[in-house]
């Protein structure tokens, strides 16, 4: 996934009301920016820290920047949340992804469940659903998710055992937005139910799948697949 337009190197300030990040430009003028990540963002808020701002071509928004990427020890790290469908979706179309290869079609956002929108849905003509779970997190040598309390995500894997139930086929993707995780796994000490909910997923046939990314200034692209570690 390539960035429409180039992107804005800047420095972190602080984060506040969730979806606000204050930067400083390198010309010293000080600006807001959106932030597209409902999670806590452990360890991706130091002040100082280099990042990368999108520019916000929306008459309508209220904002002009957004932002995309912070470095963490020397590497970009993708933060925003609303960028992992289009990264998953491309990497599909262009078969990079083996264990979803061989689908005729694919949508976005169609609704199942209760109240809630699979990211990706494929069909040949069997349905597979898929849905993406943004990792940002690293605390020692593995990604992990989620990094705050996720009733939300918690939810999302019942309904992906009741389509395994009605016949469907269903995977839960974590896509590692970060370059230096060799293995993924559940931060249970963060949220011992999602970790539960995940192992009676597996347990009932949800199908797991972890792929890391590789990040620079002018595009996110789906990399290597990543070991997943259940507890």
């Amino acid at each position: 996934m390539k960035f429409e337009n180039p992107l804005q190197v800047a420095t972190f300030i602080k984060r506040y009301k969730r979806f606000l990040v204050d930067v400083k430009l390198p010309s010293g003028e000080i600006v807001v920016a959106h932030c597209a990540n409902s999670g806590s963002m452990m360890g991706l808020c130091e002040a100082g820290s280099k990042v990368w701002l999108s520019p916000n071509t929306n008459p309508k928004a209220k904002l002009d920047w957004r932002w995309e990427m912070i470095e963490v020890n020397g590497l970009p790290v993708g933060i925003n949340t609303s960028r992992p469908n289009a990264i998953v979706e491309e990497a599909i179309n262009s078969k990079r992804i083996p264990e979803l290869r061989g689908y005729k079609t694919l949508k976005r956002e169609v609704k199942y469940g209760e109240k809630s929108r699979i990211d990706i849905l494929l069909s040949n003509p069997r349905l597979c659903y898929v849905e993406i779970k943004s990792v940002t997190l690293r605390r020692r040598v593995e990604a992990e998710f989620p990094d705050a309390v996720t009733s939300r995500g918690t939810k999302h894997l019942n309904e992906l055992i009741t389509m395994v139930k009605e016949g469907h086929r269903a995977v839960m993707l974590y896509l590692v937005q970060r370059m230096d995780c060799e293995t993924c796994s559940v931060a249970h000490d963060i949220d011992q139910n999602y970790n539960d909910t995940l192992n009676k997923a597996i347990k009932n046939g949800v199908e797991i799948l972890c792929y890391g990314c590789k990040l620079s200034s002018s595009e996110i692209i789906l990399d290597k697949k990543i070991s997943f570690i259940t507890s």
